[in-house]
């Protein structure tokens, strides 16, 4: 039985896809109580990280660095904006352009946020660098998958945090 799940190339435990599946549910849902009492779902968390990061950022730009199509990305600043975290204005160099700015509500959530990545580390109970091991084959992962599909990454770069 352990040789055919070993050179079966269809077995479940054995695919990529499956295991990155698996652990993107699993430590999303590790983040999930930490988030809700600011309010934030995860996609929503990695959208002021990055404005945190870099803000203002143009809608176009914020969707490239998520790596997230603007349609998926607009219900998600909308929501933002309702709590009042985020604010999208036509940005005065480009009419055509929307620039999404922190609100002094969304800058102050950040000092809340900042006690999110310890929080993670300490609730999955692994080592510090294992989880740098694992950022960096991500990392590398994500690259490889954008060139197997012909994404131009600096038209969409990778950017990740715990």
């Amino acid at each position: 039985m352990a040789d055919e799940f070993e050179t079966d190339p269809l077995a479940l435990e054995q695919q990529v896809c499956f295991a990155l599946s698996v652990a993107a549910r699993g430590v999303v849902a590790v983040y999930r109580p930490l988030l809700e009492p600011m309010g934030l779902t995860h996609p929503q968390y990695l959208v002021m990280l990055a404005l945190w990061q870099h803000a203002p950022l143009s809608v176009r730009d914020l969707s490239r660095l998520l790596q997230l199509d603007p349609g998926t990305l607009s219900p998600l600043l909308k929501r933002l904006e309702a709590a009042g975290y985020v604010r999208r204005e036509r940005d005065a160099s480009d009419e055509r352009s929307l620039a999404v700015q922190l609100t002094p509500g969304g800058l102050a959530l950040r000092a809340q946020a900042e006690r999110i990545p310890p929080a993670i580390v300490e609730r999955l109970g692994l080592p510090l660098a294992d989880l740098r091991h694992l950022h960096a084959v991500l990392t590398r992962v994500i690259a490889a998958a954008n060139r197997a599909t012909g994404v131009d990454p600096d038209a969409r770069p990778a950017q990740t945090s715990a």
